[in-house]
């Protein structure tokens, strides 16, 4: 509160509030006035300290002085159609009543809206809510990226949408630590136990991890146009991503044009760069499209077609079952978002990365909150096309991954069928 200001009566001004984001009282609140020398910027800073410490912004206010009665009133007949929430509109008629499903309108049950919101939140003084503004960004990624279908669903300017789509895609991009991580060292072996499992095979209890990329779909810039065009023969931008035995992503990189192959993506991206993980002792598992490596990152990929004898056809077998998890967990997030990830994104090509990121962030959200959906078929056929290997030299710092398969194929070999 300012010096010599006080609430005098809050006559039970309390907030209104409906989700949170709802912070109109309906009450009078009553405020003494402190020394302003009738300075109506020191009245109008004074006031507005008072209605942030309060928390809500009364419909009405009463002071001890005709003055700043006079002035305040000028400012607050502005403020009770600052952010406020049409709450009637259908959609939000759908969110505030908790017995309704939202599933259908959002792609998200509410558990995991609830704790997509929990994962946004953060400190700001104005605006909508951080809640009101998640459930605008879902909406619009779940409805194929219309700002002015969402301006209308929610009642809300054109302008407004658009700066809170991109705000928020911005913050979530920022923070995608919050959902996706590498594992823990105690949690190591639980995502290499899953990996196993699914492999079919206890030999290949040290994988955490299984890599791959896939091409989402978008309007190419009429500039440098053919670096979008990818070898499947439409225009995408590349995401690399490493999931675990649930589907949940590890790590993502996302950004490079549909033209430059997954090896160079690799060799690119902050996993291979940083050589943080996997750890001494534990390998990924990728498909054909990348090198067999010990070194610089332990990445174990199939031996090539065609193989040679019943050796190597078993151990890709096995090792195919296993890695086959990252393709499943492209296809969940591209049948969840399948009106922005499954046509062509007619987005900016450097605000293309933070549309896919986020999907791939609500993707792990929704997983921790068993909102978890089967790929759709045609998303399916549509990932289950690997990019042609890359020939190329291994580079100096990097040891060929060829003696640690061959081990494993050995080893898997000598188990009982």
């Amino acid at each position: 509160m300012p010096s010599g200001w006080n609430f005098v009566d809050l006559d039970n001004c309390l907030a209104t509030e409906q989700c949170g984001m709802h912070r109109f009282s309906r009450k009078v609140l009553w405020l003494e006035c402190g020394p302003t020398n009738n300075n109506p910027r020191v009245i109008a800073h004074n006031f507005l300290s008072c209605v942030r410490n309060l928390g809500v912004i009364p419909m009405r206010l009463r002071t001890d002085s005709g003055t700043e009665n006079g002035i305040m009133a000028a400012i607050q007949c502005t403020l009770p159609t600052y952010c406020r929430l049409n709450v009637d509109v259908p959609i939000l008629r759908l969110w505030f009543n908790v017995e309704l499903d939202i599933q259908q309108d959002f792609r998200l049950n509410r558990w995991a809206m609830h704790a997509l919101q929990r994962l946004m939140q953060r400190e700001q003084d104005h605006g909508w809510g951080n809640e009101f503004e998640v459930l605008i960004y879902v909406y619009w990624l779940a409805h194929g990226l219309s700002y002015r279908v969402v301006s209308r669903v929610f009642s809300v300017p054109k302008s407004t949408v658009h700066r809170i789509i991109h705000k928020v895609a911005q913050f979530i991009w920022d923070n995608l630590h919050r959902a996706i991580a590498f594992p823990k060292p105690a949690d190591l072996d639980t995502v290499a136990n899953g990996l196993a499992q699914l492999s079919g095979t206890s030999v290949l209890n040290k994988a955490v991890g299984a890599i791959d990329g896939c091409h989402v779909r978008m309007k190419p810039p009429s500039l440098h146009r053919l670096y979008y065009l990818n070898y499947k023969g439409f225009y995408s931008i590349n995401m690399q991503a490493i999931c675990d035995s649930t589907g949940k992503f590890l790590d993502i990189f996302v950004g490079y044009p549909g033209s430059v192959h997954d090896t160079r993506i690799l060799k690119n991206s902050l996993f291979y760069l940083a050589r943080k993980y996997p750890p001494n002792g534990y390998f990924i598992l990728g498909d054909g499209g990348y090198p067999c490596l010990e070194t610089p990152v332990c990445l174990i990929t199939p031996y090539r077609e065609p193989v040679n004898g019943r050796v190597q056809r078993k151990f890709n077998y096995h090792q195919s079952r296993a890695r086959s998890i990252v393709e499943r967990a492209f296809g969940i997030m591209k049948t969840r978002w399948r009106s922005t990830l499954f046509r062509a994104l007619e987005v900016s090509p450097t605000f293309a990365p933070q549309v896919i990121a986020s999907c791939a962030f609500m993707h792990n959200v929704c997983i921790d909150n068993g909102d978890v959906l089967e790929p759709d078929t045609d998303v399916a056929l549509d990932i289950l096309d690997p990019e042609p290997p890359l020939q190329e030299v291994p580079e100096a710092h990097e040891i060929p991954g060829n003696a640690t398969r061959d081990r494993f194929a050995a080893l898997i070999n000598a188990q009982a069928p």
